[in-house]
């Protein structure tokens, strides 16, 4: 499969009912109607405020892999991305991947934190630090789908923040991978080679789509996560996280390239998975939390005082009306010589004021600033 023809296949695909960051169980059962005469569509439980827990399965493969997404319920890309997959294989695509693997799909794990676009549940936990305790209802889903399943891989699909850089290297993560730790040592045994071999696979086979814009999550062992302890359960787990790319704020171009990183992650497995090939994952430079949305720099920030200095400027995602703004704020002034920014505005020794023309403050709300008595638009 050729890049060329990836994209071709994702531009077919593309599921035209999902667009956006706001992916809700009211949307995707819009689309789930349109897939369950392909596939075996089920719920499989219910949220803390009773709202359905979705499976999708499909294949007839020996080889079992079990995927989730939107485990934090503002974290959609992967969700999007694991639609347009489906609309692929319903129209007999990749279907040497059927003929192999059987896929069990949980297109959103966190239906109630979908809905009010937040990171944890409707009780305010974090589920993916709820493996241990499975204190939450979506918690005890997973896992009961995990012990009845019993799937050989599983891929845990998440988004990054913006923050998020490759290496010192000035590029944005747009995509990041793991092999999650077994314990607090890291010890490299082979249910983490094997995720290495395939995160390994899946950099070679997009590297020249996104030349130094793959990064490595941090393997820091905790087991209350849930990759972390499905991976000491001897269950290979992949952590794929869906980053920036440069003014796509929606993410939809990043959501093009987790469809072909899902491709390659299961063409791998497929083929069969080579442990000896895991040392390649090594050579991915390890994120760093080195960008902002905005830097201005070298600004001063009084009349008389000739000092320069930057001003870092960070979006919220925030709810409105059914649709996510970013609303710009002010996250951080001082010299940042070791800090990227996704735009930036060089103010040439200039004051840089807010919109009422007052000096410039941490926490503030800064939709546009003035430079030069000129109105700059942070964000539209």
């Amino acid at each position: 499969m050729t890049p060329n023809r990836l994209t071709e296949l994702y531009d077919s695909y593309q599921e035209k009912l999902l667009f956006g960051r706001y992916i809700t169980n009211q949307k995707i059962e819009l689309v789930l109607k349109n897939i369950e005469q392909f596939f075996d569509v089920s719920t499989i439980g219910f949220s803390e405020e009773e709202r359905p827990i979705y499976s999708v399965k499909v294949g007839k493969g020996s080889t079992k892999i079990l995927l989730w997404s939107q485990m934090h319920g503002n974290e959609s890309t992967t969700t999007k991305a694991l639609f347009d997959l489906l609309n692929a294989f319903s129209k007999g695509e990749f279907s040497q991947i059927l003929s192999e693997c059987t896929l069990q799909i949980i297109p959103i794990l966190n239906p109630d934190g979908a809905e009010e676009y937040t990171r944890v549940n409707a009780n305010e936990v974090d589920l993916n630090r709820d493996a241990q305790d499975l204190s939450q209802s979506e918690s005890r889903v997973l896992r009961q789908c995990f012990d009845n399943f019993q799937p050989d891989y599983c891929f845990n699909l998440h988004g990054q923040r913006t923050i998020f850089g490759v290496g010192a290297s000035g590029n944005s993560a747009t995509l990041s991978f793991l092999s999650p730790a077994e314990d607090k040592d890291r010890t490299v045994t082979d249910t983490r080679k094997k995720i290495m071999a395939i995160i390994a696979s899946i950099n070679n086979n997009l590297k020249a789509d996104l030349p130094n814009a793959i990064g490595r999550y941090d393997d820091g062992f905790n087991i209350n996560c849930v990759g972390d302890t499905f991976q000491s359960l001897g269950v290979p787990t992949i952590l794929y996280e869906a980053g920036h790319y440069q003014d796509d704020y929606n993410r939809e171009v990043t959501r093009q390239f987790i469809f072909k990183a899902l491709f390659y992650g299961l063409k791998a497995i497929s083929n069969g998975v080579d442990i000896n090939n895991h040392k390649a994952y090594f050579s991915i430079p390890e994120n760093e939390k080195n960008f902002f949305d905005v830097i201005i720099r070298n600004t001063i920030l009084t009349q008389g005082n000739n000092e320069t200095i930057d001003v870092a400027i960070q979006f919220k995602e925030i709810l409105i009306d059914g649709v996510v703004k970013f609303v710009p704020y002010v996250e951080k002034i001082a010299k940042m010589d070791n800090y990227f920014a996704h735009n930036e505005i060089d103010a040439n020794g200039s004051i840089v004021a807010d919109q009422n023309n007052n000096p410039l403050e941490v926490a503030n709300e800064i939709v546009f600033v003035m430079l030069n008595n000129c109105k700059i638009l942070i964000k539209s």
